[in-house]
């Protein structure tokens, strides 16, 4: 549907940012249940969804927050709430002290590789074509370009 000027691409615009925030929240909701269904109630949808992105690497908190892995302000709190939980272990730099890498610890992974079953059934649930997948995902960092550029260089 066009906007009032009769751009269809501006309201299609304003529709999809939209549907992105519904989306984020809806994905934080499917991994609630997924936890629920594992029994795992020692961590939220959020640090479930910061772990996914620790995965297999090793990264300093700095790095989850440049990367955009991690957008929210208590990065540091959930760090630690997965810490004491036992699916991160973390490290201090030797030559920062105020500098910490993070990893998946193995119940880390674990809980990671269950989260990927997940998004795996979802994506075969999904039943879309290759096509489409790679132009939606070229659309969305399209997107994610002009945002950044919008933000640095304004």
């Amino acid at each position: 549907m066009p906007d009032a000027s009769g751009n269809n691409t501006a309201a299609s615009y304003g529709d999809i940012t939209r549907l992105i925030e519904r989306l984020h929240r809806r994905y934080l909701d499917v991994i609630r249940y997924e936890l629920s269904q594992l029994r795992i109630d020692d961590i939220n949808a959020v640090q479930a969804l910061l772990l996914m992105n620790v995965q297999a690497s090793e990264v300093s908190i700095r790095e989850l927050v440049d990367r955009g892995y991690y957008i929210g302000s208590n990065v540091t709190y959930n760090v630690r709430h997965l810490v004491e939980t036992g699916y991160l272990d973390q490290e201090r730099s030797e030559r920062d002290r105020r500098s910490v890498r993070i990893r998946a610890t193995e119940k880390g992974k674990t809980l990671c590789a269950s989260l990927v079953e997940m998004e795996t059934r979802h994506a075969a649930a999904l039943n879309a074509e290759d096509e489409n997948v790679d132009s939606a995902w070229s659309l969305l960092r399209g997107l994610e370009r002009v945002w950044s550029d919008d933000i640095q260089f304004g």
